[in-house]
């Protein structure tokens, strides 16, 4: 098979205008990216389901298993495969990036989490995707992994049964438990501090956990992770007074952002912010990301990290949107076009043509990206990165979609627009420089995209 006609292959499988009849075809090849591709589709038609569950390749199976588009009451038929490793997928679950995933049916992970592999039972119980509501259940478990992992449901869990795992007869169990009531809880925090001596779960305790007087002054005496007790809310202040002088400079930083200073105070401490420093959201920002005064005390600070997680929280009003959108700094205004829902398109775009970070190439995915007007501005551009976004205009002119789709830097990008007249469509179909690229129109003929599979030797599906 040639190069051109693998890759028509495999753009095809993405095509979101292929039927059923061209998916079964492409199941049938012997290609194993190309059915893994057809697998993990959105909105796949009953019959290629019912194909890639009973189909003879595990990885095929797989994919599907681990599909984030998948409907999960599908994904849950493979509960019956026959493979081990299939079930240790479902329990494990998708994982995409910054994307929540929809839970299998209940009676799925009661099934899992009866699974006679080990393995699978404690993948599902740790996996992301298990409901709150699912975990809690696992609180009377008779091992003490399932009720650790029962902790991470604290507020479904009632008070019979956090106060079990509170004082469960496991000591890890009582540790997880521990370090959900610890913000609170004088002693609890003293043991965990023992208890966690060389885990690394001891930077967040002493970031969060409730600290007594004699306790602080111990650990500050210590001497180390001094970053994690300068942001913990009950430190005391002289103690806090005395990290705010401190010679580490990143000590100084987290004491100048905690939440009860003034604007003044947080002038008065010596830190620094460049504009390449990364920064994690501030925890005190980000719990209180639903109370608009919070956000606004935060987004119009002269403190870069206040407004740097302001920007972070996708509740955000209007006019601190607007009023970050402003912002100086770099960071927020990327910041605010990531994580915001309705960043302002125009901001999208500056950021884009701004380039000079690898996160501002996926701005152009957002669905506010602005797209009228943009072939007026890029088609003629020198710069065929420029050009490319004139093909997102929705009043791009026909011969201006006809020259991009002969242009050598943006030909591929043009041959996928479905607004080509079909004579050109077939062309470019025919041009083996193309024929991948225009695989994935969507206006591209049913015929032609079987005629792509019979040229490549994939045979008929039944």
């Amino acid at each position: 098979m040639a190069r051109h006609q693998q890759v028509a292959l495999e753009v095809l499988s993405w095509n979101p205008a292929a039927p059923g009849s061209v998916l079964l075809r492409l199941l049938g090849h012997d290609d194993r990216y190309v059915r893994s591709n057809v697998a993990q589709r959105k909105d796949l038609p009953p019959e290629v389901v019912d194909a890639i569950l009973s189909h003879p390749d595990r990885g095929v199976r797989a994919a599907f298993a681990e599909s984030w588009n998948a409907d999960p009451a599908q994904r849950a038929r493979l509960l019956d495969d026959p493979s081990a490793t299939i079930s240790l997928i479902l329990a494990m679950g998708p994982n995409p990036y910054r994307m929540p995933v929809e839970p299998l049916p209940d009676w799925a992970y009661e099934r899992l989490l009866a699974h006679p592999r080990d393995s699978v039972r404690y993948e599902t119980a740790a996996s992301a995707s298990v409901p709150a509501h699912v975990r809690a259940g696992m609180a009377g478990h008779p091992e003490p992994f399932f009720r650790r992992m029962a902790c991470r449901a604290w507020d479904q869990l009632d008070e019979s049964a956090r106060e079990s795992l509170l004082n469960d007869e496991d000591s890890e169990v009582r540790q997880a438990a521990a370090l959900r009531v610890c913000h609170d809880d004088e002693e609890r925090t003293a043991w965990l501090v023992e208890a966690l001596a060389e885990s690394w779960q001891l930077h967040n305790l002493l970031a969060v956990g409730r600290l007594g007087r004699g306790l602080a002054e111990r650990l500050m005496a210590k001497g180390d992770r001094l970053s994690s007790l300068a942001a913990n809310p009950s430190l005391p202040a002289d103690l806090v007074a005395r990290l705010a002088v401190s010679p580490d400079p990143y000590v100084r930083l987290v004491v100048s952002a905690r939440p009860e200073l003034t604007e003044d105070e947080r002038a008065a401490t010596e830190y620094a912010v460049g504009p390449e420093d990364r920064l994690d959201t501030l925890a005190w920002v980000w719990e209180a990301r639903e109370d608009m005064d919070v956000l606004r005390r935060c987004a119009t600070s002269a403190h870069l990290w206040l407004r740097r997680s302001a920007a972070a929280c996708p509740g955000l009003p209007q006019d601190l949107v607007e009023l970050l959108a402003r912002d100086e700094d770099f960071a927020v205004r990327l910041l605010l076009c990531e994580f915001h829902p309705e960043p302002p398109p125009e901001l999208l775009l500056a950021l884009f043509l701004n380039g000079g970070h690898r996160a501002v190439g996926m701005l152009a995915a957002k669905p506010r990206f602005p797209a009228e007007g943009l072939a007026a501005r890029f088609a003629d551009s020198s710069d065929p990165e420029l050009r490319l976004l004139a093909l997102r205009d929705p009043g791009l002119g026909a011969e201006d979609l006809d020259r991009l789709s002969r242009d050598p830097r943006t030909r591929a990008a043009a041959a996928r627009d479905p607004r080509l007249p079909l004579s050109r469509i077939r062309e470019l179909l025919a041009d083996t420089a193309t024929t991948g690229s225009v695989a994935g129109n969507p206006a591209l003929p049913v015929e032609a995209m079987h005629a792509i599979l019979d040229g490549a030797g994939v045979p008929r599906a039944g």
